[in-house]
C-alpha cells in the first residue's frame, strides 16, 4: 500500500517503523525536525530534550522498541527526587522523614496520603473517569492535602484547567509512579538523551524506503474514491497523529472535542544547583511555571558540563505575552540566582501539546479508524488516562497493525 502518516513525533515514527519496508510511506513533517515533543536541542557537544522526558519501568514495549534499536545498552535506570517550593522555601519530599517533616500537612494528613498512597496501586480508575481529581481528594483525604499536595501537582501539569482534570488521570498517574525507593522514584533515560531513539527511527525508517517530507504540514485530506488524498497525492491509506480537532480542520471526520493545552517550557544551562539536589521540584507559590525540573539532579552534570533545568509551563489559548521574561525574572528572584549565571536560555513552545483529560474523557477517545482513514497519538487509548511515550509508542504499533489488517492488504 502506499501510506501517508500525518506528523513526526513518537507515534508517527513508530506507526511507521512497524510498516516500513513492506509499504511506501511518506511522512509529513510541518517542522524541519523529527520528534515532536521528544526533539532536542543540541548544546555544545551534548543533547537536551525540549522538554523534560524519562522512563518507567512498566513501559515494557519502549523498552522493547530500544532493544530492537540496539539502544538497550544506554537504557540506565535512575533515582527522581521529589520536593515542594512553599512559603519561600524548598522541602525535599522523597524519604519518609522528609515527608514527616513537612510543615504544611499535619500528622493526620500525612496518614492520609499514605493511605492513599498504597490504596491507589490497586484502584480502577474506570469509575474515577466521571469525577475531577478535586473533589475525589478533597471527599478522601480533606482539604488540607488538597491544598497543600495535590493542587501544585495539578495545577504544574494542567494550569487554569486543573479543576477540570479527572481522577482517574490522578490516581492513574500515582500508579505508574508507584516504583520507588527510599533514594526515590526509579526512573529510566538513554544515556546520550531520547534524541538517540528519535535519530534511530528515522534512520531505520529511512532505510527501509521512507520518504520524510520535513517543514510541509498536511493542509488538505479528501476522500478520492476508494483512496485519500494528502496535498494533492493519493494514498491508500493516511494515518494521522495530529489532534483531531485540526485533522477536522483540513478534512478530516467530525468528531468530538478533545481539549488539548499547549506547554512553554524553558531550558535553562547555569553555573549551580538551585534545587537542594532534588530532582522534580513543585511550586506551590505562585509562579509563571508549575515546576522546576533540575535535569542534572537526574543525570550526573558531569555529561553537560554545566547544570541544566526546566521550567515547566501550560497554557490554555494563546501564550502569555512576555512569558519568558517573566519567566527568567521569576526565576531568579525566587532562587537568588544572578543573570551571569545564566549561560543560556531556551523557550520551547508547543500549542498542542497534549490532552486536558477532563471528566468524561474515556467517552471521547477515538478508535484507530477503517476504510483508509486512520488516527493515533496521545488521544489514543494506550495514553489514557496518563501520557508517556509507551502510550505514544503503543499507539504506534497498533494503529499500523490496525492497517496492516486491512482487507485487500498483500
Amino acid at each position: 500500500m502506499k501510506i501517508c502518516i500525518i506528523g513526526g513525533g513518537l507515534t508517527g515514527l513508530t506507526a511507521a517503523y512497524a510498516l516500513s519496508g513492506r509499504h511506501d510511506i511518506d511522512l509529513f513533517e510541518k517542522t524541519s525536525a523529527p520528534g515532536g515533543c521528544l526533539s532536542s536541542y543540541e548544546v555544545g557537544n551534548c543533547w537536551i530534550e525540549k522538554y523534560y522526558h524519562h522512563c518507567f519501568s512498566g513501559d515494557h514495549q519502549l523498552i522493547s522498541l530500544f532493544d530492537q534499536l540496539g539502544l538497550a545498552d544506554n537504557l540506565e535506570w535512575r533515582s527522581g527526587t521529589t520536593g515542594y517550593y512553599a512559603d519561600g522555601k524548598i522541602y525535599p519530599l522523597t524519604t519518609p522523614s522528609e515527608i514527616f517533616r513537612y510543615p504544611h500537612l499535619g500528622l493526620a494528613d500525612k496518614v492520609r496520603l499514605a493511605w492513599l498512597t498504597l490504596k491507589a496501586k490497586k484502584m480502577d480508575t474506570l469509575p474515577l473517569d466521571s469525577v475531577t481529581a478535586e473533589d475525589f481528594i478533597l471527599q478522601h483525604v480533606g482539604k488540607r492535602v488538597y491544598s497543600s499536595f495535590f493542587e501544585p501537582l495539578l495545577r504544574s501539569k494542567f494550569g487554569e484547567r486543573r479543576s477540570d482534570v479527572s481522577a482517574a488521570w490522578l490516581i492513574s498517574r500515582i500508579k505508574i509512579r508507584s516504583d520507588r525507593g527510599i533514594s526515590g522514584e526509579r526512573l529510566g533515560y538513554l544515556n546520550g538523551g531520547f534524541h538517540l531513539l528519535v535519530d534511530s527511527l528515522v534512520s531505520t525508517i529511512s532505510g527501509r524506503g521512507t520518504r520524510i517530507i520535513y517543514n510541509n504540514p498536511a493542509t488538505g485530506l479528501v476522500k478520492n474514491g476508494d483512496s485519500w488524498r494528502v496535498n494533492d497525492t493519493d494514498y491508500d491509506a493516511v494515518i494521522s497523529t495530529i489532534p483531531p480537532d485540526q485533522l477536522q480542520q483540513i478534512g478530516g471526520p467530525d468528531l468530538p472535542h478533545i481539549p488539548y493545552q499547549g506547554a512553554a517550557c524553558m531550558t535553562i544551562g547555569l553555573d549551580r544547583d538551585v534545587t537542594d539536589n532534588i530532582y522534580w521540584l513543585n511550586m506551590k507559590d505562585n509562579a509563571p511555571y508549575g515546576a522546576v525540573v533540575s535535569h542534572t539532579n537526574f543525570i550526573p552534570v558531569e555529561r553537560y558540563g554545566e547544570h541544566i533545568l526546566y521550567l515547566a509551563s501550560y497554557f490554555s489559548g494563546a501564550i502569555r505575552p512576555g512569558l519568558d521574561k517573566a519567566m527568567i525574572g521569576d526565576f531568579c528572584r525566587k532562587f537568588s540566582i544572578p543573570k551571569e549565571a545564566i549561560h543560556w536560555h531556551k523557550l520551547a513552545v508547543d500549542p498542542f501539546a497534549g490532552p486536558v483529560y477532563t471528566t468524561g474523557f474515556r467517552r471521547l477517545i477515538p478508535s484507530y479508524g477503517e476504510r483508509g482513514l486512520y488516527m493515533a497519538g496521545m488521544f489514543s487509548a494506550p495514553n489514557y488516562p496518563e501520557r508517556s511515550m509507551e502510550g505514544s509508542v503503543q499507539a504506534g504499533f497498533g494503529v499500523a497493525d490496525i492497517v496492516d489488517q486491512r482487507p485487500g492488504n498483500d
